[in-house]
C-alpha cells in the first residue's frame, strides 16, 4: 500500500475497534440486549479485503458482524442505533447485533446460524454469474463453521459451476471456547477447497497490507472467470466469543502477547511513522474517529424505540 491508502486502512481499523469498545460499554451499561460479538483484535481481516473489492461487489459474514458492517460504509450512527434497538437502525431495530442488512452497500448479513451465510454466499456469487456481471461475493465465516457440512456441498457447487465467491475463513484460533487445534484434523484449513480444485492461501490476518495483497490475488482470480478462491486469514480476537464469555480457556499472558505484539492497527502505526506521517496526523485521525463513535452512541440512545406495529413489518414479501 501507498501512504494513503495505508492511512484509510488505519483509519478504518481504528474506526471498528473504537466503534466495538464504545459498543462493549453500552452493552455492560444494559443499553444493548441480546448477544453481541465484538471484532476487537481482527479489523484487518475486513479492512484489508474491503479495500480490494470494487463497487456492486457483494459482502456476507456471521454474527461476528460489525466491523464488516463499517469497512462496507454503513454509517456508525445506523450501525449502533440498530444494536441498541432503536427505530432509526439499519434494520429498525428488530434485527440488533446478529441481523443487519443494507442493500445500498451490497452487505447481505449477519447471520445467527453457524455456517448459514455460506450457502447464501454462494447463492449470491450464482447470481453473479446468471447475470453475466462480473461481480465477486465476498463470503466470510470461521474456523469454527469451516467444519459444517454446508459449506463443503457449496464449495463443491462453486467450483463445479466456477461460481464468483471468494470464501474468508476467519481463523481467530477459538470456536467459542475450543481451539481449533481440537476441532479440525486439518492444519492448513486454506487446502480445504483441494478436492474440488479450488486454490486457496494462508494469510496474515494481522497484516492489513498482506491480508490486501492476498485478497487483490483472489479478486482477480473470480473477476477473470476462474471460479471460487479460499483464504484462511490467520487472525485473533481480544475479547470473548460474546460479552458472556469470561475467555477462560486461554491465558491472559497469551492475549496480552498478541495485543503487545502483533496488533494490527499498531502494526499499521508504526508503517505509517516509517512513511513520513508525523504524530499530527495520526492525532487528528484518532481524534475524528473518537468523535464519529461518541456521536453514534448519543444518536443511539436518543433516538426513539419502534413503534409497537413494526412487529407486523417485514414479516412477508408477496412475489
Amino acid at each position: 500500500m501507498g501512504k494513503a491508502e495505508l492511512l484509510r486502512a488505519y483509519r478504518d481499523m481504528l474506526l471498528i475497534r473504537r466503534f466495538e469498545e464504545k459498543a462493549g460499554q453500552l452493552y455492560g451499561m444494559g443499553l444493548i440486549g441480546g448477544f453481541c460479538h465484538l471484532y476487537i483484535g481482527q479489523e484487518a481481516v475486513v479492512v484489508g479485503i474491503q479495500m480490494a473489492l470494487g463497487e456492486g461487489d457483494q459482502v456476507i459474514t456471521s454474527y461476528r458482524d460489525h466491523g464488516h458492517m463499517l469497512a462496507t460504509g454503513m454509517e456508525a450512527r445506523g450501525v449502533m442505533a440498530e444494536l441498541t434497538g432503536r427505530s432509526t437502525g439499519y434494520s429498525h431495530g428488530k434485527g440488533g447485533s446478529m441481523h443487519m442488512f443494507s442493500k445500498e452497500r451490497n452487505f447481505f448479513g449477519g447471520h445467527g446460524i453457524v455456517g448459514a451465510q455460506v450457502s447464501l454466499g454462494t447463492g449470491l456469487g450464482f447470481s453473479n454469474w446468471y447475470r453475466g456481471n462480473d461481480r465477486v461475493c465476498a463470503t466470510y465465516f470461521g474456523d469454527g463453521a469451516a467444519n459444517q457440512g454446508q459449506v463443503f456441498e457449496s464449495f463443491n457447487l462453486a467450483s463445479l459451476m466456477k461460481l464468483p465467491v471468494i470464501y474468508v475463513i476467519e481463523n481467530n484460533k477459538y470456536g467459542m471456547g475450543t481451539s481449533v487445534d481440537r476441532a479440525t484434523a486439518s492444519r492448513d484449513l486454506s487446502k480445504n477447497g483441494a478436492p474440488w480444485g479450488m486454490p486457496g492461501v494462508q494469510v496474515d490476518g494481522m497484516d492489513v497490507e498482506a491480508v490486501h495483497e492476498a485478497a487483490a490475488a483472489a479478486v482477480a482470480h473470480c473477476r477473470a472467470g476462474k471460479g471460487p478462491y479460499l483464504m484462511e486469514v490467520k487472525t485473533y480476537r481480544y475479547r470473548g466469543h460474546s460479552m458472556s464469555d469470561p475467555g477462560k480457556y486461554r491465558t491472559r499472558e497469551e492475549v496480552q502477547k498478541m495485543r503487545s505484539e502483533r496488533d494490527c492497527i499498531e502494526g499499521a502505526r508504526h508503517k505509517l511513522e516509517g512513511l513520513g506521517v508525523d504524530e499530527a496526523e495520526i492525532k487528528k485521525i484518532d481524534d475524528e474517529v473518537k468523535a464519529i463513535v461518541q456521536d453514534a452512541a448519543d444518536f443511539a440512545q436518543t433516538s426513539p424505540e419502534p413503534d409497537p406495529s413494526e412487529l407486523y413489518t417485514d414479516v412477508l414479501v408477496e412475489g
